[in-house]
C-alpha cells in the first residue's frame, strides 16, 4: 500500500506515546484525502460525460478505465518502489547512488506509459472491443481514450514522482500538485463539454490538462527536493538501478492489476448478458461504471482509514506496545464502519439521488441502474472492513495473511460468482456477485483477524531459527579504537558467528551480532527481538512484500543507523545484516564472506539442534534464502557474490584455522 502521507522516521517516539485517538487523525485525515483527489479525474469526467452525452459516453470511459490503471499500476510499482528506496537509503545513509536510482524510476514509469500507447494506438479498436466496447460505443470509446492516451507517460511519470516526493518528507507538496490538477479537471470540464460544444472530447481535454500541469508542479519539486540531487547523467537508463526498487513495489502494482482483471471480466461478461436482455449490452455496461464510481468513492476513504493508521499500527507493534495497536485497529474499524453504515443508508434510500448525479437516459436505463445499485453496494460495509483488516495485517508485517485475504475478495471470490450467477439470474446475477463475495471474504477474514488478535504479544512469534544464536545484548556501544571494520556475511551452519567472535578476541577489538539489533531499538523503539527478527521471519514466496511493510521498513532502517553508528566508534568485527553493504562508502573496511560444503553445514546444523540430515538440509536452505533475499531487499545485490567482498573463505578447514587466516589477512590488507 502506497505511504501516503510521507515516512516516519525510527527517531520519531510521539507514535509510542502520544495519545492513539489524538495521534491517528494527524496520519488519516491526508491519507484520505490524497486518495480522494486522485480518483476525482475520473469520477468528474463520469458526472459530466453522463450529464452531457448519456450513459453511452458513461460505457466509453468505463472501457477506457482499465488502460488507465494498468498505467497507474506501472507509476506506482515505479513510484512505490522509489519511495521505499528511498527510506531505506536514507536510514543506512547510503545515498551515493540515490539519484540515479530515482531518476531511473521517473524515466522507466514514463518509458512504461510510452510502450501502453503505442500498444493502444497500434492495435486500436482491437483492444477497445476487447474491453467490451460495441457498435454503440466504439466512436465515443475513440474520442475519448485517444486524447487520454497521449498524456499517459507524463501522468505515469507525474504520480510516480508524487510518491517520491511524499518519501521526501514533502507529503502536502505532492498532494497540492494532485489537487491543482484535480480542480482544473472540474473547472475545464464543463466548459469544453457545454460551453465549447466538444462533447467527451472536452472531458478527455480536460483531463489531460489537470494532469500536465500536476506533472509541471512535480517536476518543479525536483530543484527544492531534500535527501537527493539528480543530474542530467542520473536519467541515462540503468536496468541496475531500477531491480533496487522493482521489489519494492510489487505489492502495490499487483494490488492495480487484480483491479484490472476484475474490470475487463465484468465488461466482457456486462455486454455479452446485456445483449441477452431486454436492456441490451450498453446500459449494463453504462450502469456498473457508475456503480463503481460510487463504491471506488466510499473504498478511498475506508482504505484512507487504514493505510493512514499504517505508521502507527506498525511501530506500536514493532515496538511490542501491543495495547496501543489493539486500540488504534479498534478506532480503524470503527470509523471504518461509520462511513460504510452512512454510505449503505444512503445508497439503499436514495438510490435515484446518485444515479441522477452521473445523468440519466430514460426509464428503462434508470430503474436497471437503480436497482444495481442497490445490489451492489448492499454489503459495501463487509468490503471496506475486509480492507481494512488486510491492511492492518500488512501493518504489523503479516504479508503471508495480508496478501491473500487484500486479493480474496476481488481476484477469487467475485471473480468465480461473476461468471456462476449470471447463469443462473442473468445479466443482474453479476451484481449480485459482489455481496456474495463479501460474505465469504469477510469470514475467512474474521477467523484469519480473530486467530492473529488472540495470539498478539503472546509467546515469542519473532524468535529466529540460526545456529548462529546469542542473547539480545543491552545495546550500549562498546569502547574501540580507530581501525579497521571486519564485516562478515555467511552461510547458514558455516559457524560465521563464532569464527567472527574468535577474530575480535584475537584482534583485541569490540564484536557485534546480536547488540546492533539491540542498539538499533534502543535508538528508535522498536523491540529489539523484532529488529533481530526481520530477515528469518519473512515468509518464502512473498519475502518482497514482507519487508516492504511500513513496520518492517523501519526496523531496517534502524538497523542500517545502528550499524554506521557502531562503524563510526572505532575498529571491530560485524556480523550479518548487510553490514558490508551498509559501511560500502567507508574506506577501512574488510569485507569477509563465509561458506562451506554443503554436507559440513549438515554435519553442523545436525549437531547444534539434533535435527535430522534432512532437517538439516532444509533449515540450512530456508536460512540462506531468507539471508539472501534481506541482503537483495537492503542493497539490490547478490548475496554471496565473490566480487562484492576483499575475502571468501572456505570454514571447512575448522573455525580456529579460519579466524587466524581472516586476521592474517586483515594484518596484510591494512598494512
Amino acid at each position: 500500500m502506497e505511504n501516503v502521507q510521507g515516512d516516519i522516521r525510527p527517531s520519531d517516539n510521539y507514535l509510542l506515546t502520544e495519545p492513539v485517538k489524538k495521534l491517528l487523525p494527524k496520519f488519516i485525515i491526508p491519507c484520505v484525502i490524497s486518495l480522494i483527489i486522485s480518483c476525482l479525474y475520473n469520477i468528474v469526467d463520469q458526472i459530466f460525460v453522463g450529464q452531457g452525452i448519456g450513459y453511452l459516453g458513461n460505457a466509453a470511459t468505463g472501457i477506457i478505465f482499465p488502460i488507465t490503471v494498468i498505467g497507474w499500476a506501472a507509476s506506482l510499482l515505479f513510484g512505490d518502489g522509489a519511495a521505499a528506496y528511498l527510506s531505506l537509503a536514507q536510514g543506512s545513509g547510503n545515498t551515493k547512488d540515490l539519484g540515479k536510482t530515482i531518476a531511473n524510476s521517473v524515466l522507466f514509469s514514463f518509458l512504461s506509459g510510452v510502450a501502453l500507447i503505442l500498444i493502444c494506438y497500434l492495435w486500436g479498436d482491437r483492444i477497445l472491443y476487447s474491453l467490451g466496447a460495441t457498435d454503440a460505443t466504439i466512436e465515443l470509446t475513440r474520442d475519448y481514450g485517444y486524447i487520454i492516451f497521449i498524456m499517459i507517460p507524463l501522468a505515469l511519470a507525474q504520480n510516480t514522482l508524487a510518491g517520491i516526493i511524499r518519501a521526501d518528507g514533502s507529503p502536502r507538496y505532492a498532494m497540492g500538485a494532485m489537487a491543482v490538477g484535480a480542480v482544473l479537471n472540474i473547472i475545464f470540464d464543463p466548459v469544453t463539454i457545454f460551453v465549447w460544444g466538444w462533447g467527451i472530447k472536452g472531458a478527455a481535454y480536460a483531463t489531460i490538462f489537470g494532469q500536465f500541469v500536476s506533472f509541471v508542479i512535480c517536476a518543479i519539486y525536483l530543484a527544492r527536493s531534500k535527501m537527493f540531487r539528480l543530474r542530467a547523467a542520473d536519467f541515462i537508463p540503468s536496468l541496475k538501478a531500477v531491480r533496487r526498487v522493482l521489489p519494492l513495489g510489487g505489492s502495490s502494482f499487483l494490488t492495480q492489476i487484480s483491479i484490472v482483471i476484475v474490470t475487463v471480466v465484468n465488461n466482457k461478461l456486462l455486454v455479452s448478458y446485456g445483449a441477452l436482455s431486454e436492456y441490451g449490452p450498453d446500459i449494463p455496461l453504462a450502469a456498473f461504471v457508475v456503480i463503481m464510481k460510487l463504491f471506488q468513492i466510499v473504498l478511498n476513504i475506508a482504505i484512507g482509514i487504514a493505510a493512514g493508521a499504517q505508521p502507527v499500527i506498525g511501530f506500536n507493534y514493532g515496538a511490542k506496545h501491543y495495547d496501543r495497536v489493539r486500540q488504534a485497529f479498534k478506532y480503524v474499524i470503527t470509523w471504518t464502519l461509520l462511513v460504510t453504515a452512512i454510505a449503505t443508508v444512503l445508497f439503499e434510500a436514495i438510490p435515484q439521488a446518485f444515479i441522477a448525479l452521473f445523468g440519466s437516459d430514460g426509464e428503462l436505463y434508470t430503474n436497471f441502474a437503480v436497482r444495481c445499485l442497490r445490489i451492489y453496494l448492499a454489503l459495501i460495509i463487509f468490503t471496506c472492513v475486509q480492507k481494512a483488516c488486510a491492511i492492518f495485517l500488512q501493518s504489523i508485517g503479516k504479508a503471508s495473511a495480508a496478501i491473500p485475504l487484500s486479493m480474496i475478495r476481488d481476484v477469487i471470490f467475485l471473480i468465480v460468482f461473476t461468471f456462476v450467477l449470471p447463469v443462473y439470474f442473468g445479466v443482474t446475477g453479476i451484481f449480485w456477485a459482489a455481496p456474495a463475495a463479501d460474505i465469504l471474504a469477510i469470514l475467512v477474514t474474521g477467523v484469519v483477524v480473530a486467530h492473529i488478535w488472540k495470539n498478539l504479544g503472546k509467546g515469542n512469534p519473532m524468535q529466529t531459527i540460526s545456529i548462529e544464536t546469542a542473547p539480545v545484548e543491552t545495546g550500549e556501544l562498546k569502547v574501540s579504537h580507530p581501525g579497521v571494520i571486519i564485516t562478515i556475511s555467511r552461510e547458514h551452519g558455516s559457524g560465521g558467528q563464532h569464527i567472527g567472535r574468535l577474530v575480535a578476541e584475537k584482534l583485541g577489538i569490540p564484536f557485534y551480532y546480536k547488540e546492533m539489533t539491540a542498539l538499533a531499538g534502543k535508538e528508535s523503539g522498536l523491540a529489539a527481538e523484532f529488529i533481530s527478527s526481520i530477515n528469518s521471519e519473512s515468509p518464502s514466496g512473498i519475502r518482497d512484500m514482507y519487508m516492504d511493510t511500513d513496520v518492517v521498513r523501519q526496523a531496517i532502517i534502524a538497523q542500517g543507523k545502528a550499524i554506521r553508528k557502531i562503524a563510526d566508534s572505532g575498529s571491530c568485527v560485524i556480523v550479518g545484516r548487510a553490514a558490508d553493504y551498509v559501511l560500502h562508502d567507508y574506506a577501512n573496511v574488510v569485507r569477509v564472506f563465509i561458506h562451506a560444503p554443503e554436507e559440513y553445514r549438515i554435519k553442523q546444523v545436525v549437531g547444534f539442534y539434533g535435527d535430522t540430515e534432512a532437517e538439516g538440509r532444509k533449515n540450512i536452505a530456508k536460512q540462506d534464502a531468507a539471508r539472501a533475499a534481506y541482503y537483495k531487499h537492503v542493497s539490490g545485490n547478490g548475496w554471496g557474490n565473490a566480487r562484492q567482498y576483499e575475502l571468501c573463505i572456505d570454514s571447512s578447514v575448522g573455525e580456529e584455522n579460519t579466524a587466524n587466516a581472516i586476521c592474517e589477512y586483515v594484518k596484510v590488507a591494512m598494512g
